[in-house]
């Protein structure tokens, strides 16, 4: 077997590291060959499951393979998700129904089943786990990984855990996903959105400048349709436009998010890759592929995500004595709201009905690109005292 220092290309069917310019892998014959000259020296990757709600419910129900498939509630509600068949027909999460259906009419809609993606979500987390314990989840389907130490413990690569990692995700949970590498967080969020469904991508050392120049400014990490109209304002377009402002300028404009675009336009980021920590709250929370500033459709978003909530609560056989809101703005500026409830939340709709409450006053016509619903102050009522006379 070639030592990895030699290897330059690398087969997606097996993960066999190969060093020639062989179109084909000697190995297993596969075609999917990727090639980069730094592809086995970098360590940070990025992992997205493929239109997952989706994809999970057409796994289950094989006769919707080849149909749009639309996640949702009824006509009155809103797109959690769709798959790319449906997408092509110009459907997009946070969408309201009846509009989906009218753009796609073929579309067969199914309501969410959080249980069932909850369980795949923990199912691909242990899967991630057994090549790295450096996983961060962003979101149920969405990880980064840092995967420095792997060579030493497995003797492989990298990108050589990303492949079988994969290849485990299709095998074992009947899902696929796409995959970014780089050297850090930045880029390797890039490079899992440059070939989906099913992408590996890669961005090396040697090319992220030239690589960042000529994209949008809105390829950069926080840079939404409301950020992304104010850097336009400036004349701002590319991210080598954005290079041409100091970072004193940039700070003065944007605030803490002008730091951060300067260190991005360069290449720079270092964010580590952080795992969870012992949970001191119970929440779920999902974004937007388009913000909306519909009040009825982000009501609508968060019921399933209540639901969410109250079922891990029940699991872990708690209450919460605070209903957390968290939003999240087009222009990235994160509003939360709590409220002291009595009793402690457990139920759905309890915790749904205390969110509304708080979102009324928030739903003013700022788009929101993320919202999200939790319990804190968590209790465990069986271990708590009884109350006095006077309580």
């Amino acid at each position: 077997m070639p030592a990895l220092s030699d290897c330059k290309a690398l087969c997606r069917d097996c993960a066999a590291a190969l060093r020639g310019p062989e179109p084909r892998c000697p190995k297993c014959g596969g075609r999917r060959v990727v090639r980069h000259d730094e592809l086995h020296a970098l360590p940070i990757g990025h992992i997205d499951c493929d239109a997952f709600y989706a994809t999970v419910e057409k796994r289950d129900r094989p006769e919707l393979v080849s149909r749009p498939l639309i996640i949702g509630g009824d006509r009155r509600g809103v797109v959690a998700a769709c798959c790319y068949v449906a997408r092509m027909a110009g459907v997009r999460s946070a969408m309201p129904i009846w509009q989906a259906l009218e753009a796609c009419p073929d579309a067969v809609v199914l309501r969410p089943d959080m249980a069932k993606y909850k369980s795949v979500g923990r199912q691909a987390r242990t899967l991630m786990e057994a090549f790295t314990p450096l996983v961060e989840p962003i979101s149920i389907d969405e990880a980064f990984l840092d995967l420095s130490g792997v060579e030493e413990r497995l003797s492989i690569s990298p990108a050589q855990a990303l492949v079988e990692l994969s290849r485990r995700f299709e095998s074992q949970l009947g899902i696929t996903a796409s995959v970014g590498l780089s050297y850090n967080k930045l880029f390797a969020k890039i490079a899992s959105d440059l070939e989906k469904p099913r992408g590996f991508s890669v961005i090396g050392r040697g090319q992220a400048m030239d690589f960042l120049a000529p994209k949008p400014v809105s390829i950069l990490w926080g840079v939404g349709p409301v950020l992304q109209r104010k850097l336009f304002a400036d004349g701002i377009r590319t991210v080598g436009d954005l290079r041409d402002w100091s970072e004193i300028d940039l700070v003065r404009r944007h605030g803490k998010m002008g730091r951060l675009l300067h260190r991005f336009a360069r290449g720079q980021d270092d964010r580590r890759v952080e795992p969870e920590g012992p949970s001191k709250s119970i929440s779920a929370e999902t974004t937007f592929d388009w913000e909306t500033a519909d009040p009825a459709a982000l009501k609508e978003a968060l019921r399933p995500l209540a639901e969410t909530v109250a079922r891990r609560l029940s699991a872990a056989g708690l209450q919460g004595r605070s209903v957390v809101l968290k939003l999240k703005t087009a222009d990235f500026h994160t509003i939360t709201r709590s409220r002291r409830v009595d009793p402690p939340a457990r139920l759905a709709e309890a915790i749904w009905r205390v969110g509304c409450e708080m979102l009324e006053p928030e739903a003013d016509g700022r788009p929101i690109r993320l919202i999200g619903i939790g319990c804190t102050d968590l209790i465990d009522p069986e271990n708590e005292p009884e109350p006095g006379l006077f309580d």
